[in-house]
């Protein structure tokens, strides 16, 4: 629901408008517009009847409240604007009246009018996410060796680098950005199909309409009318729940990079932000914070949408009334998620010597199994293994570095001299071909972009 006081935090300018009561009203009344120009072409009615229609299918021409109310009473709000319309254009030209509407049914006015509506909010997806792509690629190329702890489990693993994390959120995120391309060429489709699917009330010409009405609002010609089917808005909010996921993901990692005992990343800085009515010194992670409460939103949602495609015979009665406020909370969610997350890319503040001291104050465990690896060459791995995990132990009881335990182990000086031993310890070296998956990131990225 829209509020003056969190839809901010919570979305974007541009998605709010593309799912204002305004937009919601004029991708309905675009529909109108475009079925009467297409009878016209076709031959139905005259061409100034059309025209006289299309004049008042104009979304400041109508009370969004009054026809609120209305709705209350009829179930849709385009029963009672199909009857404001045809008021209105019946004061310019009582004939033209008579074609107001023909041959289409609510859900058509309906499910157009919310096409119309994805259509803008897919183009601000695209532009997101081509922001937010290009603000990782760009830490993943600087960051390519800035060394780390990896962490599993929340705790300290091998190390990676920055690069190659960012690396792996960018690829999430191209991933993201041609699913959602691919979902655009299905759901971007006309929905006109009469009262029960057959098109009947506009005769033989049917179908010849349906074509020219797609080609009036640019939208793509269905072999068949789909409203009963709902694969087409659920794989958007399917599509933008696997993107919400994501973003979740990173705004985690961001958040766990923030904290004040890590103190590895920050968000940007600004004015206001983050602050505590309480703390003075605090500097809370927001844009990790909205993204990630998307997170648990968005997937509630979708399940709604997967829900409500059981629609019975030709229309079901309640499946799609609970789309109708379900799927652009998600595209205002997933938007206003994408927008913070693109912004702490963006500004991302990174503390490179804090992310060595954390490293060396693992006391050389995150090399662990390297060590292992190492000696896995001569002894195996159960024996190698048993070996690194006795003195990484030791290493910790007794507050002692990890190579100097494994340098005093006979064992290890049989099989690794001391310069064999640094190798293992040095951090770039731990991090593996972390900058060749680096590369491998941005090149796909850069050939898509080519294509």
């Amino acid at each position: 629901m829209s509020s003056d006081l969190l839809s901010p935090l919570f979305t974007t300018g541009r998605m709010a408008e593309a799912f204002s009561d305004r937009a919601r009203l004029q991708g309905m009344l675009d529909f109108e517009a475009a079925l009467a120009r297409a009878g016209a072409r076709a031959g139905l009615f005259p061409a100034a009847a059309a025209a006289a229609i299309a004049a008042r299918c104009r979304a400041e021409l109508f009370d969004a409240a009054e026809l609120g109310r209305a709705a209350a009473r009829s179930g849709n709000p385009a029963i009672p604007l199909v009857a404001a319309l045809t008021a209105l254009v019946a004061g310019d030209d009582q004939g033209a009246s008579r074609w107001v509407h023909l041959g289409a049914a609510s859900q058509d006015a309906m499910d157009t009018g919310l096409v119309l509506q994805l259509r803008a909010a897919l183009d601000a997806f695209e532009d997101g996410l081509e922001r937010l792509s290009r603000a990782l690629a760009h830490l993943a190329g600087e960051h390519r060796w800035t060394v780390l702890s990896g962490r599993t489990w929340l705790q300290p693993a091998e190390p990676v680098t920055l690069g190659l994390k960012a690396a792996g959120w960018l690829d999430a995120v191209e991933r993201h950005r041609r699913r959602l391309g691919e979902v655009r060429g299905r759901a971007l489709a006309l929905q006109l199909g009469g009262a029960a699917g057959t098109l009947a009330a506009l005769g033989p010409g049917a179908l010849e309409v349906a074509r020219l009405t797609a080609e009036e609002l640019e939208l793509a010609l269905p072999d068949l009318p789909w409203h009963a089917h709902r694969d087409r808005p659920a794989e958007v909010a399917t599509a933008l729940g696997l993107l919400a996921g994501t973003l979740g993901k990173i705004a985690a990692d961001v958040a766990l990079l923030a904290q004040a005992e890590v103190g590895e990343a920050r968000e940007p800085a600004a004015p206001g932000r983050g602050g505590s009515s309480s703390m003075p010194q605090k500097r809370n992670p927001v844009g990790s914070a909205v993204a990630g409460a998307a997170a648990v939103r968005v997937p509630g949602l979708v399940a709604t949408m997967l829900s409500a495609m059981v629609q019975e015979h030709e229309r079901g009665p309640a499946g799609w009334l609970a789309e109708w406020e379900t799927l652009p909370e998600i595209c205002l969610l997933v938007g206003g998620a994408l927008d913070h997350v693109a912004a702490v890319a963006e500004g991302l503040e990174v503390d490179a010597p804090r992310m060595e001291r954390n490293l060396a104050a693992t006391q050389g465990l995150v090399h662990a199994g390297a060590a292992a690896a190492a000696l896995a060459r001569h002894l195996g791995r159960a024996e190698a293994h048993a070996l690194v995990e006795q003195a990484s132990r030791a290493a910790a009881q007794e507050g002692r570095h990890l190579r100097a335990v494994l340098a005093e182990d006979r064992r290890v000086q049989a099989c690794l001299a001391p310069a064999d031993l640094d190798r293992v310890f040095d951090a770039r070296a731990a991090a593996g071909v972390a900058g060749a998956l680096v590369d491998r990131a941005l090149a796909a990225r850069a050939g898509s972009r080519k294509r």
